[in-house]
């Protein structure tokens, strides 16, 4: 199943409250990084009353930190970032001037 999303982009002076750039929206999930962020390049994931954060390894995107999702909303997360890996490395690589 290919999950290619359009992308929500945030631009930087329309950043929420807590300061991150969203990079989209999907199944109640916001996938963000935060500003002032740190290497290596990675993405938090948080909705439904649960959180997540994902680590680029230089090949996918691989699963770092892990609370309160339910094990659907996990693979529809994953499957969303797998399919998605190049949008995240654009817009962390934009925000970051990389």
């Amino acid at each position: 199943m290919v999950l290619k999303i359009i992308p929500i982009f945030v631009v930087d002076k329309q950043l929420n409250e807590r300061n991150m750039p969203e990079v989209f929206r999907f199944f109640g999930f916001s996938f963000f990084f935060y500003s002032k962020e740190h290497e290596p390049l990675h993405i938090h994931v948080e909705g439904n009353g649960g959180m997540a954060k994902f680590e680029w390894n230089g090949t996918e995107f691989v699963l770092t930190e892990k609370q309160g999702i339910k094990s659907n909303d996990f693979r529809k997360i994953k499957t969303v970032i797998d399919e998605n890996a190049d949008i995240i490395i654009k817009r962390w690589n934009e925000h970051f001037n990389k």
